[in-house]
């Protein structure tokens, strides 16, 4: 028998759909400490959490621990990386709560616009505050959602009921996906300028962290409203701070630094605090408790490994060609433009690399979009590619091209135009060392895609590259390595200059400028 320990206030079902299984003996205890209960366990096989933090002191402490599961979609209480090193595979349920937080975004709207919460403790005090409640109406009103992962496109769903205009910020969603949901397609400047209410649906982490600060606050017309149930520091608090009462802002907030008792950052800019319940329904917890218990049971008897976040990679392909997908991906997004909408993935793998192209196709969703975890499987990846209304190709690798153990990254994005613009990437590994060798029209270059790297697609001519040099310099950036590469068909020529530090923006549009530049960007892999 199998032991299975709960220690989480978790839907019963688990439970009982292990028992009936058979080969499972089921432990559930949501009041005695964790680390008490592993004292109590050493036996214990498989794990599954909710909220409940698994660090490396825990996993070591299980010596026959095979299985975590976290019964929901975030994992970052988790130490995946130090069970991944004890064989131990860490498992999701991503989705489950989707719906529970979808609404409670909706319930938090509504309760805002009537005055609900402070309404109900006046009149149970015995006051009569009518007139002090003047509340408005959600209906008709335009509501921007930043983020159209599962959750942002329920909150659309659910917003259509009220006659909402929707309007929505995702750079990988193109404006086919968008019309199909009902959607207009806008950038986070128009979003924060035109929309009355502003739902936040995006990861955390160093790439969000306070994007909401006083550029984009001071573009929201007076009165209107932020929800943030999405994760704790995308908002500026302090920046938000500056702006709310002049600007007569509402912020209603579900989401802290840490899900604990004591003071919160935000008492004094939120008009609502909720303490995170977005996942917190019953429903919720029996979608996730009964994934959770079937995904175990699928991981043992079918060898299902679609929803491990902590795969290591398969034998005979070498963690180098990961990488070397991973860093392509990202520098073929950047160069196609990192805010346009993408419609078609294609891909090729050729060499020894061929049978891991499954594989491989999930490092370069990951390189693509930094959010998409790269330790999600293919199934995963078609399936969120598919959300996304992005067209997945990978192309069946000819022999003869001779091109050895390589990859190919073609992405087909649209502009604002609506036309299409496709960027194409090919690179391998020499010597240990990760070599782009091809970018679009432009074959040979063999350059390390790491780094700082400035592009810039020109006219052939003289006196371009020094050109370019004199401003670096100017900017006290040095030059580490070049490439210039010609096509004598276009008449074109490509300076690839890796730098010592990123070329800021500003910069980079003032050398477009004056060069004349066809393209121009600054890359960070």
């Amino acid at each position: 028998m199998k032991k299975v320990l709960i220690p989480t206030k978790l839907d019963t079902v688990a439970a009982e759909r292990l028992r009936a299984q058979g080969g499972y003996e089921v432990v559930q205890d949501a009041k005695t400490p964790l680390e008490e209960q592993v004292k109590a366990h050493p036996d214990t096989y498989a794990l599954i959490v909710r909220s409940e933090k698994v660090p490396a002191a825990i996993i070591d402490a299980l010596p026959g621990l095979k299985v975590v599961v976290r019964a929901g979609a975030g994992f970052d209480t988790i130490d995946t990386k130090h069970a991944r090193k004890r064989g131990v595979d860490v498992m999701n349920t991503p989705g489950a709560n989707a719906n529970a937080v979808a609404e409670e975004v909706l319930a938090m709207m509504l309760a805002d616009a009537r005055h609900i919460v402070k309404a109900d403790l006046t009149t149970r005090a015995g006051q009569w505050e009518k007139k002090d409640y003047m509340g408005r109406e959600v209906t008709g009103k335009t509501v921007g959602i930043v983020g159209l992962g599962n959750i942002g496109r329920l909150v659309a769903k659910r917003l259509k009921g009220f006659d909402c205009r929707l309007l929505a910020y995702d750079p990988l969603v193109n404006s086919d996906r968008m019309r199909e949901l009902g959607i207009e397609s806008a950038s986070l400047e128009e979003i924060f300028k035109q929309c009355d209410y502003v739902t936040l649906h995006i990861p955390g982490g160093d790439s969000t962290r306070g994007l909401v600060g006083a550029k984009l606050l001071g573009l929201m017309r007076k009165g209107a409203t932020i929800i943030n149930c999405a994760r704790f520091g995308i908002v500026d608090e302090d920046a938000l701070r500056a702006v709310k009462a002049e600007k007569g802002l509402r912020y209603l907030n579900d989401v802290y630094a840490k899900d604990e008792a004591g003071p919160k950052s935000m008492t004094d800019i939120a008009d609502l605090m909720l303490p995170h319940l977005g996942a917190n329904t019953h429903e919720a917890n029996f979608v996730a408790a009964q994934r959770a218990a079937q995904e175990l049971i699928d991981l043992d008897e079918k060898g299902d490994m679609s929803c491990i976040v902590n795969r290591d990679i398969p034998e005979g392909l070498e963690r180098a060609y990961c990488e070397l997908a991973f860093n392509l991906a990202s520098l073929v997004r950047q160069l196609s433009g990192a805010q346009a909408p993408i419609k078609m993935l294609e891909t090729s793998f050729y060499g020894a690399l061929a049978p891991f192209g499954k594989w491989l196709t999930v490092s370069i969703l990951s390189g693509i979009w930094r959010d998409f975890d790269r330790y999600n499987d293919y199934k995963a990846a078609v399936k969120f590619l598919k959300e996304m209304g992005i067209e997945l190709i990978n192309r069946e690798p000819s022999s003869e091209k001779g091109y050895g153990n390589s990859v190919t990254i073609d992405l087909t994005v649209e502009l604002p135009n609506q036309s299409l613009k496709s960027t194409s990437v090919r690179g391998t590994v020499t010597e240990g060392v990760q070599t782009v060798s091809r970018i679009d029209e432009f074959d040979r270059l063999y350059f390390e895609p790491s780094g700082a790297t400035l592009f810039c697609l020109y006219d052939d001519r003289p006196g371009v590259i020094a050109s370019i040099s004199r401003k670096l310099a100017d900017a006290g950036i040095n030059i580490e390595d070049m490439r210039n590469p010609h096509n004598t068909k276009t008449s074109r020529s490509l300076a690839i200059i890796k730098v010592n530090q990123p070329v800021s923006d500003d910069l980079v549009k003032v050398i477009r400028a004056d060069i004349a530049a066809h393209a121009a960007v600054c890359t960070v892999v």
